[in-house]
């Protein structure tokens, strides 16, 4: 697999389950080494740079968030010294949690329950764009991100995620169609390599991989599915 992300570009990877769409996520951030070739940002490879400045420039929000037992406020800061309320504040009222942390008693001194157990799948998503956006990170990654929410708040994840992505170099990991066929570039896996690359047009004028798919999301939204657009 090799291709290139320009800074500022918004990236999808698409493919079925094992294509190795998360194998890429855990070796841009250095959590795999390569066993051959060379994962590389601003032409230094990864393993010259110390993983906490990579880390530190990058986040990825996955579909499978974690909260602990603590405040909302320690759950967004992770207890990070330098991230302050008023940014939590202003983070949260980016990508529209504001309202509901507001709502809940105590606001971000709420006390959440392991693994986020007193929230809705989708409010514990918001609290993983904030944790994202208090950090400004210059590369942002979203795993899934928005395809395990309830729809009373899916519109409001979908903003979200714009919000979150806006002056950023993005890679969007993705299932439905609808979350990256605006994206920059679309690139399709299957079975660890790349089988289609390009725009959305592009790649439905192939008539491959991905316009199948395309067609039978299609198809499935014309039938009230999830695969609609928000």
């Amino acid at each position: 697999v090799s291709f290139t992300v320009a800074a500022g570009d918004k990236i999808g990877i698409l493919g079925k389950i094992g294509s190795g769409k998360s194998t890429i996520l855990r070796l841009a951030s250095g959590l795999y080494e390569p066993l051959d070739g060379a994962v590389m940002i601003d032409d230094t490879d990864i393993r010259q740079i110390v993983p906490e400045d990579i880390r530190a420039n990058m986040a990825i929000v996955l579909q499978d968030v974690f909260l602990f037992s603590d405040t909302i406020a320690n759950n967004i800061s992770l207890y990070h010294p330098n991230i302050t309320k008023e940014q939590m504040l202003q983070a949260a009222e980016q990508v529209g949690a504001k309202a509901f942390i507001d709502k809940l008693p105590g606001g971000f001194d709420y006390q959440v329950m392991e693994r986020g157990a007193t929230l809705s799948t989708g409010q514990a998503q918001l609290l993983s764009f904030i944790r994202a956006m208090v950090y400004n990170p210059a590369i942002l990654v979203l795993d899934e991100a928005t395809s395990s929410v309830d729809t009373a708040t899916e519109t409001l994840i979908q903003d979200a995620v714009l919000k979150l992505m806006k002056g950023r170099t993005c890679v969007v990991i993705a299932h439905r169609l609808s979350t990256i066929q605006h994206a920059d570039k679309i690139i399709v896996l299957d079975a660890g390599e790349i089988k289609e690359s390009g725009t959305h047009q592009e790649l439905l004028k192939l008539n491959g991989y991905y316009k199948t798919l395309y067609q039978l999301q299609f198809s499935d939204l014309k039938k009230g599915s999830y695969f609609a657009d928000c």
